[in-house]
Formats: C-alpha cells, sequence, structure tokens
C-alpha cells in the first residue's frame, strides 16, 4: 500500500512539474511515469525498513 501510495504522489509531482515547464501530453505522460516509477522505488525501500523494524 505504501508503495502505490508513493507511486501516486510521485505521478502527480511528475505530471505538474511537467505541466509548469510547458510540456506537451507525451511529455507529461513521461514524466509522470517517471517520477512515479522513482518514487515506487522509494516506497518499497521504506516498506522493507518499516517491516524489518
Amino acid at each position: 500500500m505504501i508503495v502505490a501510495a508513493f507511486a501516486l504522489v510521485g505521478a502527480l509531482i511528475g505530471g505538474v512539474n511537467a505541466k509548469r515547464r510547458g510540456g506537451r501530453g507525451l511529455d507529461i505522460a513521461q514524466y509522470a511515469g517517471s517520477y512515479a516509477l522513482a518514487f515506487g522505488i522509494i516506497g518499497l525501500f521504506v516498506t522493507v525498513f518499516l517491516m524489518r523494524g
């Protein structure tokens, strides 16, 4: 659940970031996907850290 939440937040941040820079539809999608992937990986590490502790 944490991973999905992080990925969603990352997608929103990426989409807003691309929109603010004047990106078109595919630019926004690429930023959203990249940020979602990066934040999802961070969320995975957070989940593993919380489960081990």
